[in-house]
């Protein structure tokens, strides 16, 4: 069907309970939802009140190779379809997912427990995915030239890699499924999809949308597992597998890249982030507590963009700590689905103690909660927005992801320390600079490293841009031009000058 013969998809907002019970909860493997192979199931909770929302099936190791054999036998006739039938399924993909948006945030806030307004431009950023994609599949140009010394031709062209293990974490279900299956689809590539286990309802919902959008069977495969090695492990020796694609923590990710190196897989690694956030004095303070806002709490700080590591130039620091706290502060804490809510639970109950250990070490050592600084009671998993001034440099805090509505306060003097304070870090993905003189702002980028950097913006993040880091924040990059490169091998193929000399 193409662009001029979609019709319209209505599909109705459904209650909590429809929803659910709208969700798969098997395994998709070569196009079926089927048990797993040996009966098991876990539980998925919500953790905003610790109640269990769903039950799915467990995949087995057994289960994972099934789905690599489905994807197996898909991969050669997906990689010859064509290039326009491959983008349609796409575009058609992203209707449904927002025709269905309602529907998806509200899962997400269910599982996962980011507010609806946050959800929904999760649904929103994710969806761009499956568009961004359907367009570039079309344009995944090779080139055909003559040689230097002009005595044949090179053609070079792009293929699919082959089958692909995507693996993807809790805290953005859907936009995280979208943002690797979108640019394997546009590639001609079949995939297995292992969903974290804490949050693997959106995926399951997404697998059946893109089943609905009429990806063919076998294409997409999912196995959502209580046992994340139960999945990778058996996949990653099996010579089928031609690449892994994963986003998490830093040290899953090198036991990943260790596992791949035995069959020499192509890897794409989005690994963790300690994003600092540098507010020059010549910065818009207000501008940059908007900033600071949107890039420690989205998702309640709960990503690997999330700035954790907030360096103010002295002269300003007071000012912009007060303005900072003051807004963090008036933020309401609550379950997702009120429409009130500004700040939802964490991931579970190790995630909030982890947090609060944290800020704990980091008064002990010096530092002072301006605002927030504990847990709050009654049910859930919830942490209130907390800003920590006068926290020393060599606090625990500021060298590790926070991944909470946490925002310790640093200081610095000039410009290079600055520069030094960012770069003192193992990891390098995002990065936030404030500042009203562009050529800093150019001349700090130049010297940090990171994978990406925000100038005077707190939200960076974009289907259309190269998301990725350096050092051990990864390597690939997901989404722009370059996302469906990571699922293509380059062939060149020399040709014989059809004009011989």
């Amino acid at each position: 069907m193409l662009l001029n013969e979609r019709k319209k998809l209505t599909v109705p907002k459904l209650t909590e309970p429809e929803l659910l019970n709208s969700v798969p909860t098997g395994l998709l493997i070569g196009g079926q939802w089927r048990e797993s192979s040996d009966g098991g199931t876990f539980d998925v909770h919500d953790p905003a009140t610790g109640e269990v929302l769903a039950t799915l099936a467990s995949a087995t190791s057994a289960d994972a190779v099934a789905a690599l054999d489905a994807a197996d036998a898909a991969q050669a006739s997906w990689a010859r379809t064509a290039p326009r039938v491959r983008a349609e399924i796409l575009r058609r993909a992203f209707d449904l997912v927002t025709e269905r948006a309602e529907d998806f945030a509200l899962l997400m806030t269910l599982e996962m427990g980011k507010p609806l307004a946050e959800a929904r431009g999760e649904v929103t950023y994710g969806a761009e995915f499956l568009r961004w994609f359907s367009e570039e599949t079309v344009r995944d140009y090779g080139r055909y030239l003559t040689t230097p010394e002009g005595k044949n031709k090179i053609f070079v062209q792009h293929k699919p890699v082959g089958p692909c293990l995507l693996i993807t974490p809790w805290n953005f279900p859907l936009a995280m499924a979208t943002r690797k299956v979108a640019p394997a689809v546009a590639a001609g590539c079949t995939m297995v999809l292992k969903p974290a286990r804490l949050t693997p309802l959106t995926a399951q919902y997404f697998a059946q949308t893109m089943l609905d959008a009429g990806l063919p069977a076998g294409v997409l495969n999912v196995v959502s597992s209580s046992s994340a090695s139960g999945i990778s492990g058996p996949l990653l020796k099996d010579s089928r597998l031609r690449k892994v694609s994963f986003t998490g923590s830093t040290p899953v990710g090198k036991r990943l890249m260790a596992d791949a190196a035995q069959n020499v897989l192509r890897t794409s690694m989005e690994l963790g982030g300690n994003a600092p956030f540098i507010v020059f004095e010549d910065a818009d303070l207000d501008a940059a507590v908007e900033g600071a806002m949107a890039a420690k709490m989205r998702n309640m700080g709960e990503a690997c963009t999330a700035a954790n590591r907030f360096l103010v130039q002295e002269s300003v620091a007071q000012e912009f700590t007060a303005k900072f706290a003051a807004a963090m502060g008036a933020l309401a804490t609550g379950r997702g689905t009120d429409p009130a809510t500004q700040v939802g639970p964490l991931i579970d109950a190790g995630a909030r103690d982890d947090v609060h250990a944290l800020v704990t070490a980091a008064v002990d050592a010096g530092a002072t909660a301006i605002t927030g600084g504990a847990p709050v009671d009654g049910p859930g998993y919830f942490y209130q927005p907390t800003v920590l001034a006068g926290v020393p440099n060599n606090a625990a805090i500021l060298g590790q992801e926070i991944f909470g509505p946490v925002a310790p306060v640093t200081t610095f003097t000039t410009e290079e320390d600055a520069i030094k304070l960012a770069n003192a870090s193992e990891y390098g993905l995002a990065s936030y600079l404030y500042s009203h003189d562009f050529n800093k702002l150019l001349r700090v980028a130049e010297q940090i490293e990171f994978g990406m950097v925000g100038f005077n913006a707190g939200v960076i993040s974009n289907a259309a841009a190269p998301f990725g880091g350096v050092k051990q924040s990864g390597l690939g990059r997901e989404g722009g031009s370059e996302g469906i490169a990571e699922y293509t091998t380059t062939q060149y193929i020399g040709i014989a000058d059809p004009y011989p000399r």
